[in-house]
């Protein structure tokens, strides 16, 4: 075996640090726009106004926001928008019209219709005296949203509930849904006085990348025209959110959501139509309802109530780029002085293969830290999302550093036999254990991640960051230090067979220009291949 000197692993280690650094500038880089994306000199026409907070949700009956609370959000919106679109008068909504007249707000005031018929009462004849009692703030009443696309209406019931309602007020009626609706249910159309349509790229049954979003938008706007050119058309519901999961090539990010507001407002100025911005806050409870996606829709983010994109500042998807690069180049050195530290109780020299190695696995999990921990901050949701994507995410810190000494210790990659198996073949050594049971969680959170992609796809995280981490140190440890004799044990095989299915699976139902699917699949099957390649090797007593 050849002899490395001090100079290749230092080299090696200055190569692994310029790399992180060189990926953070690459990731953080700002985009610039002609429009700011919020601009209180030019205010937004309308946005959907949600005021629930932290575990406050609708879901939930008992559920009562106050008076105070709308009231600093409204007082908020006020100084970017000149009007907000509620959906229901439950749950202490029934005061935004009397509370956004003070701060000087119109109000689209929304009547939620659902399969219901009692609380479909009780939202009607609230809706109907808020018209009355504030007819110069609320604009409009949306009687049903999007209650035709759940099917908790027939066409029928719901015509003649807009024509009743509109027989007792004096301001315009209308009705919201995803614009294809519009198309087969057309018996609406008469019973409305504008027709209220929700255009949402991201969502599409063939989702519309960002940058052909606002053309997206104007070209269904056009088609509604050319169907029905009689009456007024407004766009209820459009945007792009800012976290979650991609959907083919249309991915979440600040940038996206940024550039696709901006374009669209800016489409509407010069087109000269109404859009409502879905929406003014993010709202944590629809991640139940929607994954992680369902909660970032909003302008404003839902904890601190700060703009997500002040004007005249740099728009980036990671604005703490530089904490996170920072944690992984600490990383990266931890890794290597790990690999040092355990060469000086071992009488032998690795090679250049296994200094190779660690700088691979050091470099992978530098430069994805920060994404990881991003990613588990706002994936995790409730305790069992934090205790999920929080175990992850330690296996994938504990896989470079506890795999890089079992690598220089001349040791392979740890089975679960040795583990939890008899004790025949159970190891001595405590890094091992330690990283043994590492794998062990990642090969569980793969494949559960695994069978949730495959089966309920449709608000599914893909977990490439940390699963990366965790997977490249244990691939190249199975590869370089692949005990010579063995068993390979049924668990892993399992595993193994598992893992290639569903990404094949995966694969091919995500497509081709889902980076986030290709790269988890990739992973899932280099994950497959080192639980393949592992040996049980009993230990004498």
């Amino acid at each position: 075996m050849e002899q490395i000197t001090f100079r290749t692993p230092l080299a090696l280690l200055i190569l692994s640090l310029g790399s992180i650094a060189a990926v953070w500038w690459w990731l953080a880089t700002p985009i610039s726009l002609a429009r700011a994306p919020i601009d209180p000199n030019a205010k937004l026409m309308c946005v959907s106004y949600a005021p629930f907070r932290g575990d406050q949700s609708p879901l939930s009956s008992s559920t009562y926001i106050s008076a105070e609370q709308i009231s600093e959000d409204l007082a908020q919106l006020a100084k970017v928008s000149d009007c907000v679109r509620t959906y229901s008068i439950g749950n202490g909504l029934d005061q935004v019209p009397e509370l956004a007249a003070r701060v000087g707000l119109k109000v689209i005031q929304g009547i939620w219709l659902s399969s219901n018929r009692q609380k479909n009462a009780v939202q009607i004849a609230t809706g109907i005296r808020l018209a009355k009692e504030f007819p110069s703030t609320i604009t409009a009443l949306v009687v049903g949203n999007e209650v035709l696309l759940r099917g908790e209406m027939t066409q029928s019931d719901l015509a003649a509930t807009i024509r009743a309602v509109k027989a007792q007020v004096a301001v315009p009626v209308t009705y919201a849904d995803v614009w294809e609706f519009w198309l087969r249910y057309r018996e609406i159309y008469d019973a409305v006085d504008f027709i209220t349509i929700h255009i949402l790229p991201y969502w599409e049954d063939f989702p519309v990348r960002a940058k052909w979003a606002a053309a997206h938008v104007q070209a269904i706007r056009h088609r509604m025209e050319v169907a029905f050119p009689g009456k007024e058309i407004l766009i209820g519901e459009t945007g792009w959110p800012s976290r979650g999961r991609m959907r083919d090539a249309a991915l979440p990010s600040r940038t996206n959501q940024a550039r696709v507001v901006s374009e669209i407002l800016d489409l509407a100025k010069r087109e000269n139509f109404r859009v409502n911005l879905i929406e003014a806050y993010d709202q944590p409870w629809k991640r139940q309802l929607e994954g992680t996606v369902g909660g970032y829709w909003g302008l404003f983010d839902s904890v601190h109530r700060a703009l997500k994109y002040p004007p005249g500042i740099a728009i980036s998807n990671y604005p703490y780029w530089k904490l996170q690069m920072a944690g992984g180049m600490a990383l990266a050195v931890l890794t290597f002085a790990v690999g040092w530290l355990a060469l000086r109780r071992k009488p032998w020299k690795p090679g250049l293969a296994a200094w190779i190695a660690v700088a691979i696995s050091a470099t992978s999990a530098g430069a994805l830290l920060g994404i990881a921990v991003d990613k588990m901050y706002y994936e995790s949701y409730g305790i069992g999302g934090w205790l999920f994507w929080g175990s992850l995410l330690a296996a994938g810190l504990v896989s470079p550093l506890f795999g890089t000494h079992v690598l220089m210790s001349g040791r392979g990659l740890p089975t679960f036999l040795e583990l939890l198996g008899p004790a025949d073949y159970r190891g001595r050594s405590w890094m091992a254990s330690i990283l043994g049971l590492a794998l062990a969680i990642t090969t569980v959170i793969g494949a559960d991640t695994a069978i949730g992609l495959t089966f309920d796809p449709r608000y599914k995280d893909f977990p490439y960051a940390a699963l990366t981490m965790a997977v490249v140190p244990f691939a190249l440890l199975s590869l370089l230090n692949r005990p010579k004799e063995g068993r390979r044990p049924i668990a892993e095989a399992t595993f193994a067979a598992l893992l290639v299915i569903t990404a094949v699976y995966t694969f091919f139902n995500e497509g081709s220009n889902n980076w986030q699917s290709v790269w988890t699949c990739v992973i899932y099957v280099l994950l497959a291949a080192t639980l393949w390649r592992a040996r049980a090797v009993q230990i004498p007593k």
